[in-house]
């Protein structure tokens, strides 16, 4: 219990410990230590020095030893210190710790040219073969990653896009990416350390001897011999017990900036692929086998090799041709056995947002390889919507349904019929715009995206009905008219929380204070869907975004009813409203209410979860309705789209009242038409 409590205070206190650590390690250059303290410190940075060189090989990816290029810097300047405090005792006091004095005797072990010789070497090795080739490893990837980095960005952006990963995933690798990026360049910088900590041991070295014989000789009174031979035992083993370190640390430094990402340590790859393939240890052997007869080459060693990396080939093979049995079992084991794996019905509980079916005899239209262009014509609907509209769609899958007729599809928004028709392929949709017939024989039908009477023509009729000047439309164009016309009717329905949630998020990258101000402090996430849902009712867009939490976040404060803020709204986008119901001149033509029927509606308003509407009698609403009709029958609109001018206070009443009767009728109130328009009425609604 002791034992974890203190474990927990030291994780608790662990980066105040590693930075007294660092500054330790400045203290240690410029105060002398005991030849006790000086073997720990050494000790020390031989095990730590090892511990780091087994941590490369046993990770899989560069990010999960990602502080190396850092302690790469703290192990230099550590072994600085060292050699500094070692060099002291050395050319001080004559003597350097038990370490450095076994490490010499043990090397140079008589023979002092050897010594030098050896760790000349080990200079070599660690300053031209690893340091360099690790650093220029290190350059190389870090300029490798950087370059590589926008297409990668790119590829992560186009799997976000085609729904492939999620928002979280993609943050998740653009961090590693970055990481990845910084991880080299550090490395690349890192590496120059190493480089000049070999040159700095090289120097410290030759100062150790020289100002060691001449301190021996001058101030000890040593024969010049004599002192030769106790400093240079202590010049070697201190250049060893500091360079033996450092070569383990470039090492290090060399395995993982050139090790690739794999999920298996070092030890395991390297086991795996090297005895992946039998027959390359068969072939080894035999060659092996053939040296050996080779005159003056010694037989015996030859031969060794050749029965050690045989008799693993043998091994090899027979375990793979084991293991193949094994698969064979249970593979067929797996066929006949008579049970069966209890089916997944999760994803059957899927519903699709928004899916079309089709018939056989459409496949075609969705097929690229036959020329069809469905698939692109559907994304250019996604993209009308949110240029349009201001929501995202959600990806829209086409299926094949073989219970419907040939030529027949259908709409469906999560799971429910909304849309249906008939087209014929090789064939074109006259339509009769006019409604006065057309002059051209063809298959009588029905237009579904409006209702409009059109006939179905072949291919050879095409340019005689475009001579006579009516409109002509291709089999696809009618699906996707109709796609278009029903996602607009029915774009509140598929504004989902989730969809919202896009929307924020993407509007948050660019005005953070607007979101962070609204959401969540005052107003929740469904409540925003609720309003942008009455507007997308009555076909406003909700491109603006920005315009509409602000408006939110200055009336939210003041109430929390989301029709009233849904009005609020309106106001503030008062010309987009109106963009579509003005003429030339900016002049938009209404119908108006009798002073009489509105005091009525507003005296006979009643509130409900779903909204207000007016509690009027059967026969006053259908005398409303019947006035409408004629209004409209008998007054010609901008753009043909009716538009109803009534008081702010029953406006939401009253299109809720007419909305399923009259669908296309625009009602405004008097605060929702901008002052530089002007207003023209037209006509008037009446009981009488």
């Amino acid at each position: 219990m002791d034992f974890n409590k203190n474990n927990n205070i030291i994780k608790k206190y662990l980066d105040v410990i590693v930075s007294l650590l660092v500054v330790l390690i400045i203290f240690m250059i410029i105060i002398p230590l005991p030849p006790t303290v000086l073997d720990i410190l050494l000790a020390a940075n031989l095990t730590f020095s090892l511990i780091i060189l087994l941590l490369t090989m046993f990770t899989t990816d560069v990010l999960e030893f990602s502080a190396f290029p850092t302690i790469l810097l703290v192990t230099t300047l550590f072994r600085l210190g060292l050699n500094i405090s070692s060099t002291r005792l050395i050319l001080g006091r004559g003597e350097a710790g038990k370490i450095i004095e076994a490490f010499g005797n043990f090397v140079v072990g008589g023979n002092y040219v050897v010594g030098f010789i050896l760790f000349i070497i080990i200079i070599v090795i660690q300053f031209v073969v690893i340091t360099n080739g690790a650093g220029r490893v290190a350059e190389v990837s870090a300029r490798f990653t950087l370059d590589a980095m926008p297409g990668k960005q790119m590829s992560i952006d186009a799997d976000l896009n085609a729904g492939i990963i999620t928002e979280q995933e993609a943050k998740i690798r653009r961090k590693k990416l970055q990481q990845e990026a910084d991880f080299y360049g550090a490395m690349d910088g890192a590496s120059k350390f190493v480089k000049g900590d070999a040159i700095a041991g090289i120097v410290i070295t030759i100062i150790n001897l020289i100002g060691g014989v001449i301190i021996g000789m001058i101030f000890l009174g040593l024969p010049a011999l004599e002192a030769l031979k106790h400093f240079a035992l202590l010049t070697v083993g201190d250049g060893l017990v500091s360079q033996i370190p450092a070569l383990l640390i470039s090492t290090a430094s060399g395995i993982i900036v050139t090790r690739t990402s794999s999920d298996v340590s070092l030890g395991k790859e390297l086991s795996t692929q090297f005895t992946s393939y039998p027959k390359v240890l068969a072939i080894a052997s035999f060659i092996m086998f053939l040296m050996a007869w080779i005159p003056n080459l010694p037989a015996p060693a030859f031969l060794i090799m050749s029965g050690a990396t045989g008799f693993s080939a043998y091994l090899l093979s027979k375990e793979k041709k084991n293991q193949e049995i094994l698969s064979e079992v249970a593979t067929s084991e797996i066929q006949a056995s008579p049970t069966r794996e209890p089916e997944n019905v999760l994803h059957l509980l899927n519903v699709e947002p928004l899916e079309i079916e089709i018939g056989y005899g459409l496949i075609p239209l969705a097929d690229i390889s036959s020329g069809g262009d469905l698939l692109d014509r559907i994304a250019g609907v996604r993209r009308q919507c949110a240029v349009e509209l201001g929501i995202i769609v959600q990806p829209i899958r086409i299926r094949d349904n073989l219970q419907l007729a040939t030529n027949e599809y259908r709409i469906k928004i999560k799971g429910t019929i909304v849309g249906k028709g008939e087209i014929l392929c090789n064939h074109f949709l006259a339509i009769d715009a006019s409604g006065e017939g057309l002059p051209i024989d063809g298959i009588k039908t029905i237009e579904p995206a409006f209702g409009l009477p059109a006939v179905w023509i072949p291919d050879n009729k095409k340019d005689e009905a475009e001579i006579m000047g009516i409109t002509v439309i291709d089999p696809t164009t009618v699906l996707v008219t109709h796609l278009s016309e029903i996602i607009k009717k029915h774009s509140y329905e598929l504004l989902g929380r989730q969809e919202v949630k896009l929307l924020i998020d993407n509007i948050k990258e660019s005005y953070p204070a607007v979101v962070e101000e609204l959401i969540p402090n005052l107003m929740s996430l469904g409540e925003l869907q609720k309003v942008l849902q009455n507007l997308l009712r009555e076909l406003v867009p909700i491109r603006d975004l920005v315009t509409i939490l602000e408006t939110l976040a200055d009336n939210a404060v003041l109430t929390k009813d989301t029709e009233l803020l849904t009005e609020y709204v309106r106001i503030a986008l008062s010309r987009t409203i109106c963009r579509n119901l003005i003429d030339e001149q900016g002049v938009i033509r209404v119908i108006t209410l009798d002073i009489n029927l509105e005091n009525m509606i507003s005296e006979n308003i009643h509130k409900s979860l779903q909204g207000s509407y007016p509690a009027l009698e059967p026969n006053i609403t259908t005398q409303i309705y019947h006035s409408i009709k004629d209004n409209i029958e008998l007054n010609q609109f901008n753009n043909d789209i009716p538009v109803i001018l009534v008081n702010p206070k029953i406006r939401p009443a009253f299109r809720r009242m007419i909305e399923m009767v009259f669908p296309q009728v625009q009602v405004l109130s008097m605060n929702e038409i901008p002052t530089d328009i002007q207003i023209e009425t037209i006509g008037m609604v009446t009981l009488q």
